[in-house]
């Protein structure tokens, strides 16, 4: 599990997340682990979230 953390209300940018799960599926060789599953599945979910925060503010 990556040891990166975010404070609360707060987001990484969507670029830097999506950086993070490329990298992830790369080091997995496309094979995920339950623990790179995990951890993949928290990306995943803070990338919508950083998502949603760019869309906000283009609004």
């Amino acid at each position: 599990m990556s040891t990166d953390s975010t404070p609360l209300g707060t987001t990484r940018p969507a670029a830097e997340v999506n950086e993070q799960i490329r990298a992830l599926w790369l080091r997995a060789g496309g094979i995920l682990s339950a623990q790179e599953r995990e951890e993949y599945e928290l990306l995943v979910v803070e990338w919508a979230a950083a998502v949603r925060d760019q869309v906000i503010e283009a609004a």
